[in-house]
């Protein structure tokens, strides 16, 4: 036996081996292909030319009738050299006529041969008219999930077919195609759906050279010319082994992780001294310039597209545009599964614990907040087993078990940033929405027509209804409920209270960041709540804020991207202000909110339920012939309730009325 046998059975010489003959199955046991990576066993300086065709027919000749298996290794002579050949991989033909990749095969005369070469290797394979003549990819199959990414796989999909097919032919079919390679790749999304994972492993897959890995802010550099300088030295290797090997050279793979640091719109950045353009420029002249570069790879990574220098992203540069969303829910498994992988196998995972589920209850949860939610069940389950009486009491291992109930808890401890702001929501119906009389009930019938029309009829991409009437009618409360019932994914209010302080341009972006956020979500709702105070309209001095209301008008003008529906409802005590501005034009229903008549005066103070035994009639007596709004109407009920005298139970009409009257006085 020779060196390679002695190895492979782990043998020395002298060793005694027992051996027996191995019989092949009759049928379907020939190699239709041979796939094999060739490497020099001694260099004598220089690259070697090997003719494919020679080769093979040297390999079927010399091999005939021999049992190949799969990571076997073997010598040969070959016109005076000795090379190492390694067998990747064995092709049979299988009842059917398929084809399939088996781990044991025999050649014979009539077996394909695709050779492969590590880049540096010294052989250049020539003549060979199959798949490749080098790997792009270090391993043959491409899994996100054994990488520790879940939920992407059709994003990666994507992204090879665009990128990565063309640089998997040799030179000379690339040529003959007429085709450049892609040179770069963005990746953007919402904050922790991983993107900077992907582009982290992605390098990493790839045979070339190292990645350099490069925060945008590093960039920066405070002395004239220094920014500029730091992105030619990033570039400064694959020039230099493309000057030397040509389209022979290695892959260099650069990532910009936040990029939008450093190739924001040029002209945007008000700094004086022009850095930011220059930058730009810069990277726009290596990537795709006079002398651009073959063997580069630049990958691109942020959460701001909308930032970015627009000659950046035109083909030719980071044309390939991948948004890496929020996981569905099959994805959300994915991922879920990655993080509770050891656990699971190292019997610390409770037989409770159903990971299909908690993927279902965990909508728009990104990647990041998935495996917060782990560790945060993991914290429970470790909480239980510690002693708070003494720290120093050891854990035991057999006792920890993250459960259901762990996840449940987790649950209410790590919420999604993006998505359903419910919570928000209720604060606007404290006490839940009250039955206020067929009023309420028509206007939100008509409200959930118009809803449903979106989210079935791909036609209707856009809707948006206005709610308006006298100031604490409940209209903020009746979209609050729309809002919450619609189960819609994402579900968001845009309203004064988180704004105060700002200046119209901050106004503008937050209005802006979440219309665009909403667009990610195929089914999206948003409440625009007391719009006047949004536009900060005043009936005297500077009436509004014009920049303000440019942004709701593009924003209720612009149609979500195909697939993707948007609600909108619009909430005012100004109706008239609404008109004068133009904004109802882009509302298509108009539902008045009205105050209360005598008889829903009654139905509400029925609905809330009095749990002091207020005197309804009398109550309501008081307010005959008026129109109440429905706010003031329950802090008037509130207020008499609380002076009450220990024991009694009934709010008499003389106290509603005198706290009525305060209300009304204050009204006026």
């Amino acid at each position: 036996m020779n060196a390679i046998q002695r190895r492979v059975i782990r043998a020395s010489s002298g060793d005694t081996v027992a051996a027996q003959p191995f019989t092949p199955p009759g049928t379907h046991f020939g190699a239709v292909l041979l796939n094999a990576e060739l490497e020099p066993i001694s260099r004598r300086g220089g690259e070697v030319d090997l003719p494919a065709p020679e080769v093979e027919t040297h390999i079927q000749s010399r091999f005939a009738d021999q049992v190949f298996t799969s990571g076997q290794e073997l010598t040969f002579e070959f016109q005076g050299l000795n090379y190492l050949l390694r067998v990747s991989t064995l092709t049979v033909v299988v009842p059917g006529g398929e084809q399939q990749t088996v781990p044991r095969a025999m050649l014979s005369l009539a077996t394909s041969c695709v050779f492969e070469t590590r880049k540096g290797s010294g052989i250049k394979i020539v003549g060979q008219k199959s798949i490749m003549t080098s790997q792009l990819f270090k391993q043959r199959e491409v899994s996100f999930e054994k990488l520790g990414i879940g939920g992407l796989d059709s994003q990666f999909r994507e992204m090879f077919r665009r990128a990565f097919e063309s640089r998997r032919l040799p030179p000379s079919v690339v040529e003959r195609l007429g085709i450049k390679h892609r040179k770069g790749i963005l990746l953007y999304g919402p904050p922790g759906t991983g993107k900077t994972l992907i582009a982290r492993q992605l390098g990493m897959m790839l045979n070339g050279k190292e990645p350099k890995v490069v925060n945008g802010p590093e960039v920066l550099n405070k002395y004239v010319g220094a920014s500029e300088e730091n992105i030619r030295n990033l570039f400064k290797d694959a020039e230099e082994d493309y000057l030397k090997n040509g389209d022979d050279s290695e892959l260099h793979v650069i990532i910009f992780d936040e990029i939008d640091a450093i190739c924001k719109s040029r002209g945007s950045v008000r700094d004086g001294s022009g850095v930011h353009d220059t930058i730009v420029n810069q990277l726009l002249t290596k990537i795709d310039g006079v002398n651009a570069l073959n063997n580069i790879l630049v990958i691109g990574m942020t959460n701001r597209l909308e930032l970015l220098d627009e000659a950046l992203l035109r083909e030719g540069r980071l044309d390939v545009h991948m948004e890496i969303g929020l996981p569905d829910e099959n994805g959300r498994l994915q991922i879920l599964k990655i993080h509770t992988r050891n656990m699971s196998e190292h019997g610390f995972l409770a037989g409770d614990v159903d990971l299909a589920e908690l993927a279902h209850r965990t909508q728009n949860y990104s990647g990041a907040e998935l495996e917060g939610l782990v560790r945060s069940a993991t914290s429970f389950a470790l909480d239980r087993e510690t002693d708070m009486a003494d720290l120093s009491k050891p854990v035991v291992e057999e006792n920890i078990r993250v459960t259901r109930a762990d996840f449940l808890r987790a649950l209410d401890e790590v919420r999604p940033s993006y998505g359903a702001a419910t919570e928000t929501l209720e604060q606007y119906r404290p006490g839940g929405m009250l039955d206020i009389g067929p009023q309420y009930h028509a206007t939100l019938a008509e409200l959930q027509q118009l809803l449903e029309s979106v989210e079935q009829q791909e036609a209707v991409p856009l809707s948006a209804a206005l709610l308006w009437g006298d100031s604490g009618t409940g209209k903020t409360a009746l979209a609050s409920t729309l809002a919450i019932d619609s189960g819609f994914p994402f579900v968001k209010v845009v309203t004064t209270d988180s704004m105060v302080g700002y200046s119209d341009a901050a106004r503008c972006s937050q209005i802006t960041k979440v219309f665009e956020e909403a667009y990610r979500s195929p089914l999206s709702l948003i409440v625009l709540d007391d719009i006047e105070n949004l536009l900060a309209y005043r009936s005297v001095g500077l009436r509004y804020a014009d920049a303000v209301l440019s942004v709701l008008i593009e924003s209720l003008k612009k149609l979500p991207p195909p697939g993707h529906h948007l609600f909108v409802i619009g909430t005012t005590s100004n109706k008239e202000m609404m008109q004068t501005l133009g904004l109802s034009k882009y509302f298509q229903l108009e539902l008045e909110v009205p105050p209360l008549d005598s008889t829903a005066v009654q139905m509400v103070l029925a609905a809330s339920g009095a749990p002091r035994g207020v005197d309804f009639s009398a109550a309501a007596e008081t307010l005959y012939g008026e129109r109440v709004p429905i706010k003031d109407l329950l802090f008037a009920l509130h207020v008499s309730a609380q002076g009450l005298a220990p024991g009694e139970t009934t709010v008499s009409a003389s106290a509603f009325q005198r706290v009525w009257a305060r209300i009304a006085k204050a009204e006026a």
